[in-house]
């Protein structure tokens, strides 16, 4: 007979247990974005181009994208608890050694492993949030956590370029110190008793060795690619080989090893196929908007990076409102239904966004953002119920691990291609622009003269003309990404019908299941 659990805390216990685990999530997922904006000022602080600064960001992505699939294996040979305070105890001292880092090279290397121990951090807090609700109340538990990883990544640019600009680009990892010492204290006193049960497993050295080499060459080649002329580079199309055959070769072993470092039986249940798919195709999508939005908006219209992520941040009002009445309530919608809201919003909003002009005004630019959060409160969480239906507790880690990796994966493959995309159509589209600024034009002969009536020489007036063509250019290719993204949130209204009801946790999902 297994031993009887504790009960479950309730009222303002439960309320500072939420709020502890739900700030660790909130600072590793603001850690994947703040640095963004800072990368120029820690580039000429530490003495190197703005290219090699980038590795700072590929570095942290990387790791913690390898790192998240371990974490079922992680919390089974050292418990949830001691894991989760462990990883949020290091990323916080990685944090402070990160600011006080004088050379590019070490601070590389703390990314590095910062983004290792940020890796379990994220599905951990969800499935401790999870075990300490009460089983009607999880849908709550995951709109709280839902919150957190929608609200970090708007706010990131903004409090990394206010932090930059105001003081010095260490403070974007300074600002980690009391928040995860706050998470650390609370945690561990609330959760020490209630760790969950430990089982020594035997590492998979090959599959943990072929998980880094094909995550680490796929990554780097998502991240270098464009720069690089994709595969007309001979370092591109080896990354891309190397990454396919070791990721081909890691699912045949980890299919078959008897203790795979990565559970991909979880692929067995058609929810969480579903789920996972939808969730991996409709980021990529959303997180690729999330990049090209504020890329406009300060290499086409003139933004500061400040004023692009004021421009960006309101997609979070609604997200924060409903996501906790959607949480309440996913035991009485057909999450299919949710899901399906979700991705009608992201599609009218994409069509919205694909027909502004150079002319639009900050209103205009904000107006469709803000619907845009009746679609996040109706995604994550939803989906992420569906992917943990009829799973049982004991594999709600491994399960929040998996679909976190492939949302870290969906976020890289969007963010690289939509980036190509976006230049590719824009030189497309200059040239076709180009093609018409002929004598024939008499619009163009208008200009002009126009133009040369003002006092520019005929150098200044062609230097114009190209200037006014290029951004024109960029408007019309940031027009063709929004309308392909609502094409493809369309066709991801369909999918979320293949998952089967009922959405429910398996047997022993409840914290007093006895087995």
């Amino acid at each position: 007979m297994a031993e009887k659990s504790p009960p479950l805390y309730q009222g303002a216990t439960l309320g500072v247990l939420t709020i502890a685990l739900s700030l660790a999530t909130f600072m590793n997922v603001l850690d994947t974005t703040i640095t963004n904006v800072a990368v120029p000022a820690i580039s000429g602080n530490l003495g190197v181009s703005p290219d090699q600064g980038t590795w700072i960001i590929t570095a942290f992505v990387v790791a913690t994208a390898i790192a998240v699939p371990l974490t079922g294996w992680l919390a089974q040979r050292f418990g949830e608890v001691r894991l989760f305070v462990a990883c949020t105890g290091l990323f916080t001292l990685l944090s402070t050694l990160c600011g006080l880092s004088g050379s590019f090279g070490l601070l590389l290397l703390l990314r590095v492993l910062q983004g290792a121990v940020a890796g379990p951090m994220i599905p951990l807090s969800q499935s401790l949030l999870m075990s300490n609700f009460a089983p009607d109340k999880r849908g709550l538990a995951l709109a709280i956590w839902g919150m957190t990883t929608v609200i970090a990544p708007v706010l990131g640019p903004i409090f990394g370029g206010w932090l930059t600009d105001n003081y010095s680009w260490p403070w974007i990892f300074y600002i980690n110190i009391p928040v995860g010492i706050f998470s650390i204290l609370i945690t561990w006193a609330l959760l020490k008793n209630r760790e969950t049960p430990r089982q020594r497993r035997p590492i998979d050295a090959v599959g943990l060795g072929l998980l880094i080499i094909g995550v680490g060459a796929l990554q780097i080649m998502l991240d270098k690619g464009n720069q690089d002329a994709w595969f007309g580079s001979t370092f591109i199309v080896t990354l891309g080989v190397t990454a396919l055959i070791t990721l081909v070769l890691f699912v045949i072993w980890e299919w078959y090893d008897l203790h795979p470092v990565v559970d991909l039986t979880l692929f067995k249940s058609r929810n969480f196929n579903v789920a996972a798919v939808a969730i991996t195709l409709g980021f990529g999508v959303y997180f690729g908007g999330i990049v090209i939005f504020p890329l406009w908006l300060q290499t086409q219209l003139n933004y500061t990076a400040t004023w692009a992520g004021i421009a960006s941040a309101p997609v979070g009002l609604l997200a924060i409102i409903l996501s906790p009445i959607v949480g309440r309530n996913l035991h009485r919608i057909d999450l299919r239904v949710l899901v399906t809201i979700s991705f009608l919003v992201f599609a009218v909003c994409s069509f919205w966004l694909g027909s502004l002009t150079t002319q639009v005004s900050l209103w205009e630019l904000v107006e469709p953002r803000i619907f845009l959060g009746i679609g996040i409160a109706t995604f994550f969480i939803p989906l992420t119920a569906m992917s943990l239906s009829e799973l049982p507790q004991s594999r709600v880690a491994s399960a929040s691990g998996l679909l976190n990796f492939l949302r870290t994966v969906g976020a890289s493959f969007g963010t690289s291609l939509s980036v190509t995309l976006w230049d590719r159509r824009a030189t497309l589209h200059d040239h076709h622009l180009v093609d018409h600024l002929t004598s024939a034009n008499p619009v163009f002969q208008q200009a002009l003269k126009l133009l040369h009536s003002h006092g520019f020489s005929s150098l200044a007036t062609m230097g114009i003309m190209s200037h006014v063509t290029m951004k024109q250019a960029f408007m019309l290719s940031t027009n063709d990404f929004f309308w392909l993204s609502g094409w493809i949130f369309v066709v991801l209204m369909g999918l979320v019908w293949f998952a089967r009801p009922p959405f429910t946790p398996g047997n022993d999902a409840s914290p007093a299941a006895a087995e």
